[in-house]
Protein backbone atom coordinates (compact mmCIF):
# COMPACT_ATOMS: atom_id res chain seq x y z
CA UNK A 1 0.00 0.00 0.00
CA UNK A 2 3.00 2.56 1.11
CA UNK A 3 4.50 1.63 -2.56
CA UNK A 4 1.48 2.87 -4.21
CA UNK A 5 0.05 5.63 -2.13
CA UNK A 6 3.42 6.93 -2.58
CA UNK A 7 3.16 6.86 -5.94
CA UNK A 8 0.49 8.56 -6.35
CA UNK A 9 1.24 11.34 -4.15
CA UNK A 10 4.96 12.22 -4.70
CA UNK A 11 4.74 11.20 -8.57
CA UNK A 12 6.95 13.96 -9.74
CA UNK A 13 9.58 12.66 -7.00
CA UNK A 14 9.92 9.11 -8.03
CA UNK A 15 11.49 7.36 -10.49
CA UNK A 16 9.85 3.88 -10.37
CA UNK A 17 7.77 2.04 -7.51
CA UNK A 18 8.26 -1.88 -6.35
CA UNK A 19 4.42 -3.31 -4.90
CA UNK A 20 5.62 -6.36 -2.85
CA UNK A 21 2.46 -8.10 -1.20
CA UNK A 22 0.35 -4.85 -1.21
CA UNK A 23 -2.95 -3.74 -0.55
CA UNK A 24 -4.99 -1.60 -3.93
CA UNK A 25 -8.65 -1.56 -2.68
CA UNK A 26 -9.33 -1.76 0.61
CA UNK A 27 -12.88 -2.98 -0.26
CA UNK A 28 -11.88 -5.84 -2.31
CA UNK A 29 -9.11 -6.67 -0.01
CA UNK A 30 -11.80 -6.89 2.50
CA UNK A 31 -14.30 -8.70 0.78
CA UNK A 32 -11.84 -11.16 -0.55
CA UNK A 33 -9.31 -11.91 2.65
CA UNK A 34 -10.19 -14.75 4.35
CA UNK A 35 -13.11 -14.86 6.57
CA UNK A 36 -10.67 -15.92 9.73
CA UNK A 37 -8.87 -12.76 9.12
CA UNK A 38 -11.45 -10.50 8.31
CA UNK A 39 -12.99 -8.95 11.50
CA UNK A 40 -9.35 -8.04 12.65
CA UNK A 41 -9.02 -6.42 9.17
CA UNK A 42 -12.53 -4.51 9.36
CA UNK A 43 -11.06 -3.25 13.38
CA UNK A 44 -7.77 -2.17 11.83
CA UNK A 45 -8.68 -0.98 8.62
CA UNK A 46 -12.49 -0.14 8.59
CA UNK A 47 -15.90 -2.13 7.57
CA UNK A 48 -16.40 -1.73 4.23
CA UNK A 49 -19.88 -2.93 4.49
CA UNK A 50 -20.55 0.28 6.38
CA UNK A 51 -21.74 2.44 3.00
CA UNK A 52 -20.51 5.59 4.55
CA UNK A 53 -16.88 3.83 5.40
CA UNK A 54 -17.12 1.92 1.88
CA UNK A 55 -16.69 5.11 0.42
CA UNK A 56 -14.07 6.66 1.98
CA UNK A 57 -12.00 3.18 1.70
CA UNK A 58 -12.48 3.32 -2.10
CA UNK A 59 -10.90 7.35 -2.14
CA UNK A 60 -8.36 6.50 -0.49
CA UNK A 61 -7.56 2.91 -2.20
CA UNK A 62 -4.50 3.03 -5.09
CA UNK A 63 -6.64 1.63 -7.58
CA UNK A 64 -9.33 4.58 -7.53
CA UNK A 65 -6.28 6.94 -8.08
CA UNK A 66 -4.15 4.47 -9.80
CA UNK A 67 -4.63 7.40 -13.10
CA UNK A 68 -1.57 9.47 -10.91
CA UNK A 69 0.74 7.12 -10.56
CA UNK A 70 3.11 8.37 -13.23
CA UNK A 71 6.53 5.98 -12.86
CA UNK A 72 7.18 2.33 -13.67
CA UNK A 73 5.67 -0.05 -11.21
CA UNK A 74 6.71 -3.44 -10.13
CA UNK A 75 4.03 -5.81 -8.42
CA UNK A 76 5.49 -8.17 -7.27
CA UNK A 77 3.01 -11.13 -5.36
CA UNK A 78 3.31 -14.50 -3.76
CA UNK A 79 0.47 -16.76 -4.73
CA UNK A 80 -0.09 -18.62 -1.71
CA UNK A 81 -0.41 -15.42 0.25
CA UNK A 82 -2.53 -15.83 3.04
CA UNK A 83 -2.77 -11.98 3.82
CA UNK A 84 -3.16 -10.29 0.65
CA UNK A 85 -5.59 -11.82 -2.13
CA UNK A 86 -3.35 -12.20 -5.37
CA UNK A 87 -6.63 -10.15 -6.99
CA UNK A 88 -4.93 -7.04 -5.21
CA UNK A 89 -1.77 -7.48 -7.16
CA UNK A 90 -3.52 -8.53 -10.66
CA UNK A 91 -6.16 -5.39 -10.12
CA UNK A 92 -2.95 -3.04 -9.98
CA UNK A 93 -1.02 -4.26 -12.53
CA UNK A 94 -3.98 -4.37 -14.71
CA UNK A 95 -4.79 -0.86 -14.24
CA UNK A 96 -1.64 0.34 -14.30
CA UNK A 97 -0.60 -1.26 -17.88
CA UNK A 98 -3.60 -0.63 -19.21
CA UNK A 99 -2.87 2.78 -18.79
CA UNK A 100 -0.08 3.03 -20.98
CA UNK A 101 2.95 2.83 -18.21
CA UNK A 102 5.51 0.60 -18.20
CA UNK A 103 4.23 -2.20 -15.74
CA UNK A 104 5.52 -5.43 -15.10
CA UNK A 105 3.84 -8.51 -12.70
CA UNK A 106 5.80 -11.16 -11.18
CA UNK A 107 3.60 -14.05 -9.33
CA UNK A 108 5.33 -16.40 -7.39
CA UNK A 109 3.89 -19.73 -7.33
CA UNK A 110 5.49 -20.96 -4.00
CA UNK A 111 5.55 -18.07 -1.86
CA UNK A 112 3.21 -16.66 0.68
CA UNK A 113 3.35 -13.03 2.34
CA UNK A 114 6.88 -11.90 1.30
CA UNK A 115 9.69 -13.83 -0.91
CA UNK A 116 11.74 -16.47 0.77
CA UNK A 117 12.72 -18.78 -1.40
CA UNK A 118 15.88 -18.25 -3.08
CA UNK A 119 15.03 -18.98 -6.86
CA UNK A 120 12.60 -15.81 -6.24
CA UNK A 121 14.95 -13.15 -4.74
Amino acid sequence: YMCLTTLIHFNDKLKCGIDMVGISNFVTFLENTASYRRVLRRVKYGDESDPEMRKFLNEISPLTNADKIRAPLFVCQGKNDPRVPVGEAEQIYKTVKESGLEAWYMLAENEGHGFRKKENI
